[in-house]
């Protein structure tokens, strides 16, 4: 079974993934949004204008896992089971850490999906406060944690 996003004419094609067994597929992804300290404690302490940066961030990242086939063209429309958003925030840098997981009992992993996640809900937050910190970057979009299929687990150096 052949894995590569070409036919032999080079065309680009989904992966035909018929042939493989569905296991419980698990994805961690993380993005980090660097806002000034008092924009981060503004969002902490509910003062943002456009409400709640980190309840409608957290619903996005969701919404987003659900949608990455509509984003990424080749990737394969999955049965998604379990998909959430978490915050870390650090108040004396002005940091978030944005972690999505996601979960499903597939034929193909669930990485993209976690990368979206996490992205969208950290360009959710930055929609939501760009009128206060005209400032904010993401960055550090990282898979941090993979299990399920042939290919086992991986987990990032700065998890293990």
């Amino acid at each position: 079974m052949s894995f590569n996003h070409f036919d032999e004419q080079g065309q680009a094609i989904m992966v035909d993934v018929s042939g493989k067994e569905p296991t419980l597929r698990t994805a961690r992804a993380q993005a980090v949004v660097r806002l000034r300290p008092e924009t981060l404690q503004a969002i902490l302490d509910g003062r943002m204008t456009k409400g709640d940066v980190l309840g409608v961030a957290r619903l996005a990242g969701i919404a987003a896992a659900k949608k990455t086939p509509e984003l990424i063209p080749l990737s394969h429309p999955l049965a998604i089971h379990h998909a959430a958003v978490e915050f870390a925030t650090d108040p004396e840098t002005g940091e978030i850490a944005v972690t999505a997981t996601v979960r499903a009992f597939e034929r193909t992993g669930v990485e993209m999906e976690a990368m979206v996640s996490a992205s969208v809900a950290a360009l959710t937050v930055y929609d939501m406060c760009k009128g206060s910190d005209k400032g904010i970057t993401i960055g550090q979009v990282a898979l941090l944690y993979k299990e399920g299929g042939k290919s086992g687990v991986y987990r990032r150096e700065e998890e293990r």
